[in-house]
């Protein structure tokens, strides 16, 4: 196996969140979801856009947040996810590449525009998703870049793909050219809603497939179809080599064959918004994995890159993560 030029890339839903502060009225009064991602069509997100108070607007995508945040460690990290060619595409590409990371898939000429994620964010920083997925359901087996991949220690994949048959078949393309070059496979469940749509398919790919799960206590709960934690815990340890599972204020918890290790969460004056936690404790384990340190340090990493970013709002860092971990 070749020496690695990148240490993760990723396949994911290119997407640009527009979020904003708001109370419970306003998540009653437009018939939001609390706490759960619900996709919409762009006449909806169009209108959520118009409603929405303050917005702030970032470049997001679950696996493109992850990316950021490798990047910010100081890891090498590249992406691959579809968007459109108008001023959001454009946008998102410019501030992705300003943050180091390498995306270099061409832009879909044409409708539908550009996907964006529309996210509410309620005074106890849980968050409502809406996405309108656009050009980024678009992505497809020919927009898989074979060497970069073959390039990279390990290879993320978005759960979010699983929605559209051709972005699903780019994203099990990509992990056959990991596997082939010898390269690890990592997958986040992205969302309990997306679990249960997919549950199937999704514990295939983790029994056949996947060397790293990553998921929260819910999806994983979701995933094995039980009420208890450490039963759904034991199930997932049974057929992939490595689990970690966020648990919000409870920190994490890694298994590992017949290693478990419980990592405390980093302590945060003020949770503001829970956007891109997940992302972040993904990206904080994976550079880890990928620059050959233990795993509890992995988890370390990815608590504290969870911790910057549920501490403002927007789903990448803001301070960097390399200074913060102190590595």
């Amino acid at each position: 196996m070749s020496q690695a030029a990148y240490d993760v890339v990723a396949v994911g839903n290119a997407i640009v969140d527009v979020l904003a502060q708001v109370d419970y009225a306003f998540i009653d009064a437009n018939g939001l979801v609390p706490a759960s991602m619900t996709l919409i069509e762009e006449p909806r997100a169009i209108e959520l856009t118009e409603l929405f108070p303050n917005k702030v607007i970032a470049p997001g995508g679950s696996a493109a947040n992850s990316m950021t945040g490798v990047a910010s460690f100081g890891g090498r990290a590249g992406y691959m996810g579809k968007v459109a060619d108008d001023q959001l595409g454009r946008d998102f590409t410019a501030a992705f590449r300003a943050e180091g990371v390498r995306f270099d898939t061409p832009p879909r000429p044409g409708q539908p525009a550009t996907a964006r994620s529309l996210i509410a964010v309620t005074p106890d920083g849980q968050r409502s998703m809406n996405t309108f997925l656009g050009a980024s359901t678009l992505l497809d087996a020919k927009d898989v870049d074979k060497p970069l991949i073959e390039s990279a220690t390990v290879l993320f994949l978005e759960g979010y793909l699983f929605d559209r048959d051709e972005a699903k078949a780019a994203f099990v393309h990509a992990s056959e050219i990991a596997k082939a070059a010898g390269r690890k496979v990592s997958v986040t469940l992205s969302d309990i809603f997306c679990v249960e749509r997919h549950r199937e398919s999704f514990r295939h790919l983790v029994e056949h497939h996947i060397d790293i799960l990553f998921a929260n206590e819910l999806e994983i709960i979701a995933l094995y179809q039980t009420h208890d934690f450490e039963t759904a815990l034991a199930a997932a340890r049974e057929v992939c080599p490595i689990v970690a599972v966020t648990r919000s204020e409870k920190g994490s918890v890694i298994a590992a064959g017949s290693e478990t290790h419980v990592v405390k969460a980093e302590p945060v004056a003020k949770v503001i918004d829970t956007t891109g936690a997940g992302d972040q404790y993904a990206a904080g384990f994976l550079f880890g994995y990928a620059t050959g340190r233990e795993l509890p340090e992995c988890g370390r990493l990815g608590s504290v890159a969870a911790a910057e970013v549920i501490s403002h709002m927007g789903p990448r860092p803001e301070t960097s993560l390399k200074e913060l971990a102190r590595i």
